[in-house]
């Protein structure tokens, strides 16, 4: 296969990461400081935002990271390899990290909603949730295709 293949989805990788850093960078300050506003008493509300959002920041790009890994596996015919399965066991494990983060963070979605009295927050909260087990799922079943599939292939390497 040609190194170019993949390059349209290792540019959207890139480009879905870059977004996030700045997100990262100069949304979550905000929100943080805006949840403090709300809640002067609540002194660590603050930080919580911090280690929520930043916290899953980390599997997000380790995730991101593995998906690269594995577009390099099929532009290097290394598609179907157990190189391709770990890459897709580490996204599984990466979103369903994101999710329980997220899912864990869920009451501060809560208090800064009933403060503000602004219901969306809460459905962006479950969002974000719900959007990381779809993926989690998603690569739980690309892994067991794949593992299926080295399986058949090997199989069949010892027949012929």
């Amino acid at each position: 296969m040609k190194r170019g293949t993949t390059l349209f989805l290792k540019t959207a990788v890139i480009l879905i990461g870059i977004p996030v850093l700045a997100l990262c960078i100069f949304l979550v300050p905000e929100i943080a400081n805006f949840a403090a506003e709300l809640y002067p008493d609540l002194t660590y509300m603050k930080y919580l935002v911090f280690i929520d959002f930043y916290a899953a920041a980390i599997p997000f790009y380790f995730a991101l990271y593995q998906a690269f890994k594995l577009l390099s596996y099929i532009d290097k015919n290394n598609a179907f390899s157990e190189l391709s399965v770990q890459a897709l066991k580490n996204i599984k494990y990466s979103a369903i990290i994101i999710s329980s983060l997220f899912a864990l963070g869920m009451p501060l979605f809560y208090l800064v909603a009933e403060k503000d009295d602004a219901p969306g927050i809460i459905i962006i909260g479950m969002v974000l949730i719900f959007a990381s087990m779809v993926i989690a799922v998603f690569a739980a079943v690309l892994q067991k295709l794949l593992k299926d599939a080295i399986d058949i292939k090997s199989e069949n390497d010892l027949t012929v």
